[in-house]
């Protein structure tokens, strides 16, 4: 399958690293979009897009009902808009957020060896539930 686009539009690879990905974001920011909102602008965009991603699921996964005649977006589509965010806060701010990943699953890695196994919450065995 060819993949020689230059136009992230037209792009059909089923994955690209992150390195990929912002720079697909910045040349369509650059060719489409003109230029990058400003980052409290950009803020407000994510915080738009992470309560749709919240709609969806508190409707399909919680206890929420959908109201009649409300069509739900896709899930997919909507964490898709919050990482297109995301990439361009990381982007307009310097950001290599392959490098910044690594070192963030490093940080967890270490500071949570032993935590999340060691929870009784996680486990199911959690005393503090039963004594109501």
């Amino acid at each position: 399958m060819p993949q020689s686009s230059s136009d992230p539009a037209e792009r059909t690879s089923s994955s690209i690293s992150i390195a990929e990905a912002q720079e697909q974001v910045d040349r369509w920011i650059q060719t489409i979009g003109v230029r990058y909102f400003d980052e409290m602008t950009n803020l407000a965009q994510l915080v738009e897009e992470v309560g749709e991603v919240a709609r969806i699921l508190s409707r399909t996964k919680g206890e929420q009902s959908t109201k009649p005649g409300v069509v739900l977006g896709e899930l997919s589509d909507e964490l898709a808009d919050v990482m297109f965010v995301v990439i361009c806060l990381a982007n307009q701010s310097g950001i290599d957020l392959t490098d910044a990943l690594r070192r963030n699953l490093d940080k967890k890695t270490k500071r949570d060896a032993t935590r999340h196994r060691e929870n009784a919450k996680l486990s199911g065995s959690d005393e503090s539930s039963e004594s109501a």
